[in-house]
Protein backbone atom coordinates (compact mmCIF):
# COMPACT_ATOMS: atom_id res chain seq x y z
CA UNK A 1 0.00 0.00 0.00
CA UNK A 2 1.56 3.23 -1.25
CA UNK A 3 1.46 6.21 0.96
CA UNK A 4 -1.39 8.11 -0.43
CA UNK A 5 -3.52 4.49 -0.36
CA UNK A 6 -2.81 4.59 4.02
CA UNK A 7 -6.22 5.61 5.55
CA UNK A 8 -3.81 6.14 8.54
CA UNK A 9 -1.44 8.53 7.32
CA UNK A 10 -4.02 10.07 5.42
CA UNK A 11 -5.96 10.86 9.01
CA UNK A 12 -2.68 11.94 10.66
CA UNK A 13 -1.92 14.44 7.91
CA UNK A 14 -5.71 16.09 8.18
CA UNK A 15 -5.29 16.03 12.07
CA UNK A 16 -1.97 18.27 11.19
CA UNK A 17 -3.56 20.06 9.21
CA UNK A 18 -6.40 21.08 11.33
CA UNK A 19 -3.92 22.18 14.25
CA UNK A 20 -2.08 24.50 11.68
CA UNK A 21 -5.67 26.04 10.49
CA UNK A 22 -7.21 26.66 14.10
CA UNK A 23 -3.59 28.68 14.54
CA UNK A 24 -4.06 30.40 11.26
CA UNK A 25 -7.96 31.21 12.11
CA UNK A 26 -6.01 32.50 15.67
CA UNK A 27 -4.02 35.16 14.34
CA UNK A 28 -6.64 36.58 12.09
CA UNK A 29 -9.16 36.50 14.68
CA UNK A 30 -6.33 38.93 16.98
CA UNK A 31 -5.53 41.14 13.50
CA UNK A 32 -9.86 41.36 12.98
CA UNK A 33 -9.63 43.18 16.81
CA UNK A 34 -6.78 45.49 15.85
CA UNK A 35 -8.93 46.95 12.96
CA UNK A 36 -11.47 48.27 15.51
CA UNK A 37 -8.61 50.32 17.69
CA UNK A 38 -5.47 52.21 17.89
CA UNK A 39 -2.64 49.41 17.93
CA UNK A 40 -0.91 49.08 21.61
CA UNK A 41 1.67 47.04 22.70
CA UNK A 42 -0.68 44.44 24.56
CA UNK A 43 -2.28 43.74 21.11
CA UNK A 44 1.01 43.10 18.86
CA UNK A 45 2.23 40.94 21.57
CA UNK A 46 -1.10 38.98 21.03
CA UNK A 47 -0.37 38.79 17.60
CA UNK A 48 3.24 37.91 17.98
CA UNK A 49 2.21 35.29 19.99
CA UNK A 50 -0.55 33.61 17.91
CA UNK A 51 1.50 33.96 14.65
CA UNK A 52 4.66 32.45 16.25
CA UNK A 53 2.43 29.05 17.91
CA UNK A 54 1.34 29.19 13.40
CA UNK A 55 5.07 29.06 12.62
CA UNK A 56 5.73 26.27 14.75
CA UNK A 57 3.22 24.41 14.25
CA UNK A 58 3.67 25.14 10.23
CA UNK A 59 7.05 24.05 10.54
CA UNK A 60 6.40 21.13 12.77
CA UNK A 61 4.04 19.57 10.59
CA UNK A 62 5.33 20.46 7.00
CA UNK A 63 2.72 23.18 5.75
CA UNK A 64 5.21 24.97 3.93
CA UNK A 65 2.94 27.72 2.97
CA UNK A 66 1.73 28.60 6.08
CA UNK A 67 5.73 28.60 7.71
CA UNK A 68 6.47 30.98 4.45
CA UNK A 69 3.54 33.30 5.52
CA UNK A 70 4.07 33.52 9.03
CA UNK A 71 7.94 34.00 8.40
CA UNK A 72 6.16 37.61 6.35
CA UNK A 73 4.56 38.38 9.31
CA UNK A 74 6.86 37.33 11.74
CA UNK A 75 9.86 39.68 9.91
CA UNK A 76 6.88 42.64 9.76
CA UNK A 77 5.97 42.49 13.42
CA UNK A 78 10.37 42.25 13.94
CA UNK A 79 10.77 45.47 12.16
CA UNK A 80 7.29 47.24 13.94
CA UNK A 81 9.60 46.52 16.83
CA UNK A 82 12.81 47.34 15.26
CA UNK A 83 11.45 50.98 15.07
CA UNK A 84 10.19 51.08 18.57
CA UNK A 85 7.29 49.95 18.25
CA UNK A 86 6.22 52.63 15.66
CA UNK A 87 3.92 51.41 12.85
CA UNK A 88 4.82 52.32 9.04
CA UNK A 89 2.69 53.16 6.39
CA UNK A 90 4.66 50.36 4.50
CA UNK A 91 4.47 47.91 7.70
CA UNK A 92 0.90 48.68 8.36
CA UNK A 93 0.37 47.46 4.67
CA UNK A 94 3.14 43.86 4.35
CA UNK A 95 1.24 43.28 7.53
CA UNK A 96 -2.34 43.35 6.05
CA UNK A 97 -1.31 42.02 2.15
CA UNK A 98 0.52 38.88 4.48
CA UNK A 99 -3.17 38.66 6.61
CA UNK A 100 -5.07 38.67 3.19
CA UNK A 101 -2.80 35.78 1.96
CA UNK A 102 -3.22 33.78 4.73
CA UNK A 103 -6.49 34.10 5.06
CA UNK A 104 -6.94 32.21 1.66
CA UNK A 105 -5.11 29.18 2.38
CA UNK A 106 -7.37 26.52 2.91
CA UNK A 107 -10.48 28.50 1.93
CA UNK A 108 -10.96 28.02 -1.88
CA UNK A 109 -11.49 25.07 -4.05
CA UNK A 110 -8.83 24.52 -6.56
CA UNK A 111 -5.93 25.77 -4.84
CA UNK A 112 -2.89 23.80 -3.97
CA UNK A 113 -3.97 23.30 -0.33
CA UNK A 114 -7.20 20.72 -1.61
CA UNK A 115 -4.70 17.86 -1.55
CA UNK A 116 -3.74 18.43 1.81
CA UNK A 117 -7.38 17.60 2.86
CA UNK A 118 -7.45 21.21 4.79
CA UNK A 119 -10.72 22.00 6.19
CA UNK A 120 -12.08 25.41 5.76
CA UNK A 121 -10.44 28.51 7.45
CA UNK A 122 -13.51 29.52 9.35
CA UNK A 123 -16.06 28.36 11.62
CA UNK A 124 -19.53 27.04 10.50
CA UNK A 125 -22.63 29.17 9.59
CA UNK A 126 -25.52 27.57 11.71
CA UNK A 127 -28.97 28.08 9.68
CA UNK A 128 -31.93 28.38 12.05
CA UNK A 129 -34.69 28.03 9.44
CA UNK A 130 -38.43 27.19 9.98
CA UNK A 131 -38.32 25.61 6.42
CA UNK A 132 -35.55 22.79 6.93
CA UNK A 133 -36.17 21.67 3.28
CA UNK A 134 -34.95 25.33 2.69
CA UNK A 135 -32.19 25.25 5.21
CA UNK A 136 -30.87 21.93 3.68
CA UNK A 137 -30.93 23.58 0.20
CA UNK A 138 -29.00 26.66 1.38
CA UNK A 139 -26.51 24.58 2.77
CA UNK A 140 -25.72 23.30 -0.39
CA UNK A 141 -25.19 26.04 -2.34
CA UNK A 142 -22.69 27.59 0.22
CA UNK A 143 -20.83 24.31 0.10
CA UNK A 144 -20.20 25.64 -3.72
CA UNK A 145 -18.41 28.22 -2.68
CA UNK A 146 -16.46 27.28 -0.30
CA UNK A 147 -18.76 27.86 3.22
CA UNK A 148 -19.60 25.19 5.77
CA UNK A 149 -23.39 25.66 6.98
CA UNK A 150 -24.93 23.70 9.70
CA UNK A 151 -29.45 22.85 9.46
CA UNK A 152 -30.52 23.12 12.65
CA UNK A 153 -34.46 22.05 13.12
CA UNK A 154 -35.08 23.04 16.86
CA UNK A 155 -34.38 24.80 19.66
CA UNK A 156 -32.79 22.02 21.12
CA UNK A 157 -30.56 21.41 18.10
CA UNK A 158 -29.44 24.95 18.32
CA UNK A 159 -28.26 24.77 21.69
CA UNK A 160 -26.65 21.76 21.59
CA UNK A 161 -24.58 23.29 18.12
CA UNK A 162 -23.76 26.21 19.86
CA UNK A 163 -22.61 24.29 23.11
CA UNK A 164 -19.91 22.33 21.15
CA UNK A 165 -18.91 25.31 18.84
CA UNK A 166 -19.57 28.78 18.16
CA UNK A 167 -20.28 29.40 14.38
CA UNK A 168 -19.18 32.21 12.08
CA UNK A 169 -22.90 33.38 12.02
CA UNK A 170 -26.11 32.36 12.52
CA UNK A 171 -29.08 32.78 9.93
CA UNK A 172 -31.65 33.21 12.30
CA UNK A 173 -35.48 32.93 11.32
CA UNK A 174 -37.81 35.50 13.63
CA UNK A 175 -40.31 32.61 13.75
CA UNK A 176 -37.25 29.77 13.96
CA UNK A 177 -39.18 27.06 16.75
CA UNK A 178 -42.21 29.69 17.56
CA UNK A 179 -44.18 32.99 16.85
CA UNK A 180 -40.70 35.45 17.45
CA UNK A 181 -38.97 33.04 19.49
CA UNK A 182 -35.81 33.25 17.36
CA UNK A 183 -35.88 36.94 18.04
CA UNK A 184 -35.91 35.85 22.00
CA UNK A 185 -33.22 33.08 21.42
CA UNK A 186 -30.73 35.12 19.62
CA UNK A 187 -31.09 37.96 22.00
CA UNK A 188 -30.84 35.61 24.92
CA UNK A 189 -27.88 33.56 23.17
CA UNK A 190 -25.76 37.18 22.67
CA UNK A 191 -26.13 38.33 26.45
CA UNK A 192 -23.80 35.70 27.45
CA UNK A 193 -21.24 36.27 24.58
CA UNK A 194 -17.95 38.37 25.56
CA UNK A 195 -18.03 38.98 21.66
CA UNK A 196 -21.55 39.07 19.92
CA UNK A 197 -21.86 36.95 17.05
CA UNK A 198 -22.53 37.88 13.49
CA UNK A 199 -26.42 38.02 13.01
CA UNK A 200 -28.89 37.78 9.91
CA UNK A 201 -32.14 37.57 10.56
CA UNK A 202 -34.86 36.21 7.88
CA UNK A 203 -38.72 36.40 7.76
CA UNK A 204 -40.88 34.84 5.44
CA UNK A 205 -43.37 37.82 5.25
CA UNK A 206 -42.84 41.56 5.72
CA UNK A 207 -42.25 42.74 9.10
CA UNK A 208 -42.99 45.89 11.38
CA UNK A 209 -40.51 48.22 12.67
CA UNK A 210 -41.09 46.84 16.24
CA UNK A 211 -39.87 43.47 14.65
CA UNK A 212 -36.76 45.41 12.80
CA UNK A 213 -36.04 47.11 16.01
CA UNK A 214 -35.88 43.59 18.31
CA UNK A 215 -33.30 42.21 15.67
CA UNK A 216 -31.42 45.26 15.87
CA UNK A 217 -31.31 45.00 19.47
CA UNK A 218 -30.22 41.12 19.48
CA UNK A 219 -27.28 42.11 17.25
CA UNK A 220 -28.99 41.81 13.69
CA UNK A 221 -26.40 42.64 11.08
CA UNK A 222 -28.78 42.44 8.10
CA UNK A 223 -32.45 41.72 8.00
CA UNK A 224 -34.00 39.45 5.21
CA UNK A 225 -38.01 39.34 4.11
CA UNK A 226 -40.38 37.44 1.97
CA UNK A 227 -37.58 35.67 0.11
CA UNK A 228 -33.90 34.84 0.84
CA UNK A 229 -31.71 35.00 -1.97
CA UNK A 230 -28.54 33.09 -1.78
CA UNK A 231 -26.11 34.98 -3.23
CA UNK A 232 -26.86 37.96 -1.54
CA UNK A 233 -26.94 35.98 1.63
CA UNK A 234 -23.37 34.25 1.26
CA UNK A 235 -21.96 37.62 -0.28
CA UNK A 236 -22.85 39.00 3.23
CA UNK A 237 -21.81 36.31 5.26
CA UNK A 238 -18.52 36.27 3.10
CA UNK A 239 -18.10 39.74 4.35
CA UNK A 240 -19.07 39.17 8.01
CA UNK A 241 -16.74 36.20 8.75
CA UNK A 242 -13.49 36.88 6.41
CA UNK A 243 -11.34 38.55 8.85
CA UNK A 244 -8.60 39.89 6.79
CA UNK A 245 -11.11 41.04 3.79
CA UNK A 246 -9.87 44.46 5.76
CA UNK A 247 -8.32 46.78 3.58
CA UNK A 248 -6.50 50.04 5.83
CA UNK A 249 -7.81 53.43 5.01
CA UNK A 250 -5.74 55.43 3.09
CA UNK A 251 -4.71 58.89 4.11
CA UNK A 252 -3.09 61.95 2.76
CA UNK A 253 -1.92 64.25 4.42
CA UNK A 254 -1.10 67.54 2.38
CA UNK A 255 1.14 70.21 5.48
CA UNK A 256 4.04 72.33 4.57
CA UNK A 257 5.30 71.71 7.90
CA UNK A 258 7.10 68.53 7.74
CA UNK A 259 7.01 68.27 11.58
CA UNK A 260 3.28 68.55 11.56
CA UNK A 261 2.61 66.57 8.69
CA UNK A 262 4.78 63.52 10.24
CA UNK A 263 3.41 63.53 13.96
CA UNK A 264 0.20 63.24 12.27
CA UNK A 265 1.17 60.22 10.02
CA UNK A 266 2.55 59.21 13.50
CA UNK A 267 -0.80 59.00 14.90
CA UNK A 268 -2.83 57.94 12.37
CA UNK A 269 -0.11 54.72 11.60
CA UNK A 270 -0.50 53.95 15.58
CA UNK A 271 -4.69 52.99 14.44
CA UNK A 272 -3.69 50.75 11.53
CA UNK A 273 -4.25 53.67 8.81
CA UNK A 274 -1.76 54.07 6.10
CA UNK A 275 -0.96 57.57 5.93
CA UNK A 276 1.51 59.26 3.06
CA UNK A 277 2.70 62.93 3.89
CA UNK A 278 3.48 65.71 1.26
CA UNK A 279 4.89 68.95 2.19
CA UNK A 280 4.71 70.56 -1.35
CA UNK A 281 1.22 71.21 -2.36
CA UNK A 282 1.82 71.41 -5.91
CA UNK A 283 2.44 67.80 -6.20
CA UNK A 284 -0.88 66.91 -4.86
CA UNK A 285 -2.86 65.58 -8.00
CA UNK A 286 0.42 63.36 -9.05
CA UNK A 287 0.25 62.32 -5.78
CA UNK A 288 -3.85 61.59 -5.38
CA UNK A 289 -3.58 59.44 -8.71
CA UNK A 290 -0.72 57.44 -7.47
CA UNK A 291 -2.35 57.03 -4.24
CA UNK A 292 -5.80 57.02 -4.56
CA UNK A 293 -6.62 57.93 -0.88
CA UNK A 294 -10.03 57.19 0.96
CA UNK A 295 -9.40 60.99 2.79
CA UNK A 296 -7.35 64.30 2.91
CA UNK A 297 -6.28 65.84 5.60
CA UNK A 298 -5.35 69.50 4.68
CA UNK A 299 -3.69 72.63 6.11
CA UNK A 300 -5.38 75.43 5.81
CA UNK A 301 -2.35 77.81 5.47
CA UNK A 302 0.85 77.20 3.01
CA UNK A 303 3.14 79.35 0.96
CA UNK A 304 2.52 78.13 -2.14
CA UNK A 305 -1.08 77.70 -2.32
CA UNK A 306 -3.91 78.01 1.17
CA UNK A 307 -5.55 74.76 1.52
CA UNK A 308 -9.04 76.67 0.11
CA UNK A 309 -7.03 76.92 -2.82
CA UNK A 310 -6.07 73.04 -3.32
CA UNK A 311 -9.28 72.31 -2.29
CA UNK A 312 -11.06 73.86 -5.01
CA UNK A 313 -8.30 71.85 -7.81
CA UNK A 314 -8.99 68.63 -6.16
CA UNK A 315 -12.66 69.41 -6.95
CA UNK A 316 -12.43 69.74 -10.19
CA UNK A 317 -11.22 66.61 -11.39
CA UNK A 318 -14.11 63.89 -10.99
CA UNK A 319 -12.12 61.27 -10.04
CA UNK A 320 -11.49 62.74 -6.98
CA UNK A 321 -14.92 64.72 -6.02
CA UNK A 322 -16.30 62.58 -3.56
CA UNK A 323 -13.23 62.15 -1.21
CA UNK A 324 -13.73 63.58 1.97
CA UNK A 325 -10.92 66.81 2.74
CA UNK A 326 -10.46 67.51 6.53
CA UNK A 327 -9.21 70.91 7.19
CA UNK A 328 -5.95 70.65 9.99
CA UNK A 329 -5.46 74.09 11.15
CA UNK A 330 -4.76 75.98 14.15
CA UNK A 331 -7.29 78.73 12.78
CA UNK A 332 -9.33 79.54 15.50
CA UNK A 333 -11.82 82.15 13.80
CA UNK A 334 -15.31 80.04 13.62
CA UNK A 335 -15.62 82.27 10.51
CA UNK A 336 -12.76 81.45 8.73
CA UNK A 337 -13.86 78.11 9.77
CA UNK A 338 -16.58 77.90 8.01
CA UNK A 339 -15.70 79.84 4.90
CA UNK A 340 -13.36 77.23 4.36
CA UNK A 341 -15.62 74.43 4.88
CA UNK A 342 -17.83 76.08 2.36
CA UNK A 343 -15.00 75.97 -0.10
CA UNK A 344 -14.71 72.00 -0.92
CA UNK A 345 -13.95 71.12 2.49
CA UNK A 346 -16.13 68.22 5.03
CA UNK A 347 -15.05 69.26 8.18
CA UNK A 348 -12.22 71.13 10.02
CA UNK A 349 -10.24 70.27 13.03
CA UNK A 350 -8.58 72.76 14.98
CA UNK A 351 -4.71 72.23 16.32
CA UNK A 352 -3.57 70.91 18.80
CA UNK A 353 -5.92 68.00 18.52
CA UNK A 354 -6.36 64.43 20.54
CA UNK A 355 -5.06 61.64 19.12
CA UNK A 356 -8.38 59.97 19.77
CA UNK A 357 -10.10 63.09 18.69
CA UNK A 358 -8.20 62.79 14.72
CA UNK A 359 -8.39 58.82 14.09
CA UNK A 360 -12.34 58.60 15.33
CA UNK A 361 -12.81 61.47 12.64
CA UNK A 362 -10.53 59.94 9.95
CA UNK A 363 -12.08 56.73 10.40
CA UNK A 364 -15.95 58.02 10.49
CA UNK A 365 -15.62 60.31 8.01
CA UNK A 366 -13.33 57.08 5.37
CA UNK A 367 -15.78 54.72 6.34
CA UNK A 368 -18.54 56.49 4.75
CA UNK A 369 -16.86 58.02 2.00
CA UNK A 370 -16.16 53.99 0.80
CA UNK A 371 -19.98 53.54 1.76
CA UNK A 372 -20.50 56.17 -1.13
CA UNK A 373 -18.01 55.22 -3.53
CA UNK A 374 -19.34 51.51 -3.85
CA UNK A 375 -22.56 52.72 -4.80
CA UNK A 376 -21.40 55.27 -7.22
CA UNK A 377 -18.98 53.21 -9.02
CA UNK A 378 -20.37 49.37 -8.39
CA UNK A 379 -23.23 47.57 -10.30
CA UNK A 380 -26.31 47.31 -7.60
CA UNK A 381 -26.98 43.60 -8.50
CA UNK A 382 -24.08 42.25 -8.00
CA UNK A 383 -21.43 44.61 -6.39
CA UNK A 384 -18.66 44.56 -9.31
CA UNK A 385 -17.92 47.57 -10.31
CA UNK A 386 -19.91 49.26 -13.07
CA UNK A 387 -18.63 49.70 -16.98
CA UNK A 388 -17.57 52.96 -16.71
CA UNK A 389 -15.41 52.07 -13.59
CA UNK A 390 -13.88 48.80 -14.85
CA UNK A 391 -12.91 50.80 -17.98
CA UNK A 392 -11.07 53.02 -15.97
CA UNK A 393 -9.35 50.99 -13.98
CA UNK A 394 -8.14 49.34 -17.30
CA UNK A 395 -6.93 52.42 -18.54
CA UNK A 396 -5.18 52.77 -14.85
CA UNK A 397 -3.95 49.70 -14.66
CA UNK A 398 -2.24 49.79 -18.46
CA UNK A 399 -0.46 53.05 -17.42
CA UNK A 400 1.47 51.18 -14.70
CA UNK A 401 1.92 48.09 -16.64
CA UNK A 402 3.75 50.32 -19.77
CA UNK A 403 5.72 52.33 -16.69
CA UNK A 404 6.59 49.32 -14.90
CA UNK A 405 7.26 46.87 -17.71
CA UNK A 406 4.69 44.22 -16.52
CA UNK A 407 2.38 42.23 -18.38
CA UNK A 408 -1.62 42.97 -18.08
CA UNK A 409 -4.47 40.92 -19.16
CA UNK A 410 -8.18 41.64 -20.07
CA UNK A 411 -10.51 39.08 -20.07
CA UNK A 412 -14.37 39.32 -21.24
CA UNK A 413 -17.15 36.99 -19.63
CA UNK A 414 -20.21 35.82 -20.75
CA UNK A 415 -22.88 33.33 -19.55
CA UNK A 416 -23.73 30.90 -22.06
CA UNK A 417 -27.08 30.67 -23.42
CA UNK A 418 -28.25 32.91 -20.94
CA UNK A 419 -31.23 33.82 -22.57
CA UNK A 420 -32.23 30.64 -22.78
CA UNK A 421 -32.47 30.81 -18.59
CA UNK A 422 -34.75 33.87 -17.92
CA UNK A 423 -37.00 32.55 -20.57
CA UNK A 424 -37.02 29.16 -19.27
CA UNK A 425 -36.22 29.50 -15.36
CA UNK A 426 -37.63 33.39 -15.32
CA UNK A 427 -35.25 36.62 -14.75
CA UNK A 428 -35.41 35.99 -10.73
CA UNK A 429 -33.38 32.29 -11.43
CA UNK A 430 -31.47 34.68 -14.16
CA UNK A 431 -30.44 37.42 -12.00
CA UNK A 432 -29.55 34.72 -9.52
CA UNK A 433 -26.96 32.90 -11.48
CA UNK A 434 -25.21 36.62 -12.70
CA UNK A 435 -24.80 36.98 -8.57
CA UNK A 436 -23.56 33.85 -7.94
CA UNK A 437 -20.85 34.23 -11.11
CA UNK A 438 -19.74 37.44 -9.39
CA UNK A 439 -19.41 35.84 -6.12
CA UNK A 440 -17.70 32.97 -7.43
CA UNK A 441 -15.09 35.37 -9.28
CA UNK A 442 -14.68 37.64 -6.32
CA UNK A 443 -13.99 34.45 -4.49
CA UNK A 444 -11.03 32.80 -6.53
CA UNK A 445 -9.43 35.66 -7.90
CA UNK A 446 -7.00 38.14 -6.46
CA UNK A 447 -7.43 40.91 -4.83
CA UNK A 448 -5.42 43.22 -6.95
CA UNK A 449 -7.62 42.07 -9.83
CA UNK A 450 -10.36 44.41 -10.95
CA UNK A 451 -13.96 42.16 -11.53
CA UNK A 452 -17.27 44.70 -13.43
CA UNK A 453 -19.97 43.70 -14.71
CA UNK A 454 -20.03 45.08 -18.07
CA UNK A 455 -23.67 44.76 -18.83
CA UNK A 456 -26.23 42.01 -19.00
CA UNK A 457 -24.67 38.70 -18.37
CA UNK A 458 -21.06 40.11 -19.56
CA UNK A 459 -18.24 40.48 -16.96
CA UNK A 460 -15.13 41.66 -17.51
CA UNK A 461 -11.79 41.42 -15.43
CA UNK A 462 -8.65 43.93 -15.42
CA UNK A 463 -5.44 41.29 -14.56
CA UNK A 464 -2.49 42.98 -13.57
CA UNK A 465 1.06 41.01 -13.95
CA UNK A 466 -0.38 38.64 -15.90
CA UNK A 467 0.49 37.36 -19.06
CA UNK A 468 -2.61 35.81 -21.22
CA UNK A 469 -1.58 31.92 -20.94
CA UNK A 470 -1.79 32.52 -17.03
CA UNK A 471 -4.92 34.11 -17.12
CA UNK A 472 -6.31 31.65 -19.74
CA UNK A 473 -5.51 29.17 -16.91
CA UNK A 474 -6.81 29.95 -14.19
CA UNK A 475 -9.94 31.74 -15.82
CA UNK A 476 -10.26 28.12 -17.20
CA UNK A 477 -10.19 26.24 -13.79
CA UNK A 478 -12.65 28.89 -12.60
CA UNK A 479 -15.09 28.30 -15.72
CA UNK A 480 -15.11 24.19 -14.89
CA UNK A 481 -15.44 24.41 -11.31
CA UNK A 482 -18.74 26.87 -12.17
CA UNK A 483 -19.83 24.57 -14.39
CA UNK A 484 -20.55 21.82 -11.46
CA UNK A 485 -22.51 24.26 -9.55
CA UNK A 486 -26.47 23.41 -9.59
CA UNK A 487 -29.39 25.80 -8.68
CA UNK A 488 -32.03 23.87 -7.46
CA UNK A 489 -35.50 24.25 -9.57
CA UNK A 490 -38.41 23.17 -10.88
CA UNK A 491 -38.55 20.84 -13.45
CA UNK A 492 -35.09 20.07 -12.80
CA UNK A 493 -31.82 21.28 -11.23
CA UNK A 494 -29.92 23.98 -13.26
CA UNK A 495 -26.35 24.43 -14.22
CA UNK A 496 -24.81 26.97 -16.14
CA UNK A 497 -21.49 27.39 -18.12
CA UNK A 498 -19.40 30.69 -19.66
CA UNK A 499 -17.20 31.38 -22.16
CA UNK A 500 -14.33 34.24 -22.17
CA UNK A 501 -11.74 35.80 -24.42
CA UNK A 502 -8.35 37.52 -23.09
CA UNK A 503 -6.18 39.92 -24.38
CA UNK A 504 -2.66 40.99 -23.47
CA UNK A 505 -1.11 44.45 -23.53
CA UNK A 506 1.76 44.58 -26.09
CA UNK A 507 2.36 42.54 -29.46
CA UNK A 508 0.44 44.71 -31.57
CA UNK A 509 -2.45 45.09 -28.79
CA UNK A 510 -2.42 48.49 -27.14
CA UNK A 511 -4.57 50.08 -24.00
CA UNK A 512 -6.98 51.66 -26.37
CA UNK A 513 -7.74 48.08 -28.05
CA UNK A 514 -7.46 45.68 -25.48
CA UNK A 515 -11.27 46.19 -24.68
CA UNK A 516 -12.17 45.46 -28.22
CA UNK A 517 -9.22 42.55 -28.44
CA UNK A 518 -10.97 40.76 -25.82
CA UNK A 519 -14.50 40.86 -27.47
CA UNK A 520 -13.28 39.35 -30.35
CA UNK A 521 -11.68 36.52 -28.17
CA UNK A 522 -14.81 35.88 -26.24
CA UNK A 523 -16.23 35.90 -29.39
CA UNK A 524 -14.43 33.31 -31.11
CA UNK A 525 -14.74 31.01 -28.27
CA UNK A 526 -18.38 31.50 -28.41
CA UNK A 527 -18.75 30.40 -31.90
CA UNK A 528 -15.78 26.94 -31.45
CA UNK A 529 -18.37 26.18 -28.99
CA UNK A 530 -18.64 27.67 -26.13
CA UNK A 531 -17.87 26.91 -22.47
CA UNK A 532 -14.30 27.40 -23.51
CA UNK A 533 -11.53 30.46 -22.78
CA UNK A 534 -10.17 31.50 -25.68
CA UNK A 535 -6.87 34.17 -25.85
CA UNK A 536 -6.91 36.85 -28.87
CA UNK A 537 -4.43 36.28 -31.87
CA UNK A 538 -3.66 38.84 -34.56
Amino acid sequence: MTEAEDPSHNRLKHHFAQRVIHQARQVLEVWQRLQQREWNTADMAALNDANLGLLRYAERFGQAEHARLAGDIDRSLQAVLANRGRLSSDLISALSQAMQRLSRTGLRHGDQFEQTFLPPLRKPVYLALQDLERAERLAQQMESFGLIAQPLDSAAAFHSAMAERHPAAIVMDVDFAGRGCGLQLAETLQQGLEQKLPLLFYSHEDTDAPTRLAAVRAGAKEFYSASLDASSLIERIEILTHAAHYEPYRVLVIDDSRAQASHTERVLNSAGIVTRTLTEPIQAMLELAEFQPDLIILDMYMPECSGTELAKVIRQHDRHVSVPIIYLSAEDDLDKQLDAMSEAGDDFLTKPIKPRHLIATVRTRAARARSLKARMVRDSLTGLYNHTHTLQLLEDASSWARRDGKPLSFAMLDIDHFKKVNDTYGHPMGDRVIKSLALFLKQRLRKSDHIGRYGGEEFAVVLPDTDAATAARLLDEIRRRFAAIHYPAQPHDLSCTFSAGIAELGAGVHSSSLAKCADQALYAAKHGGRNRVAIFAE
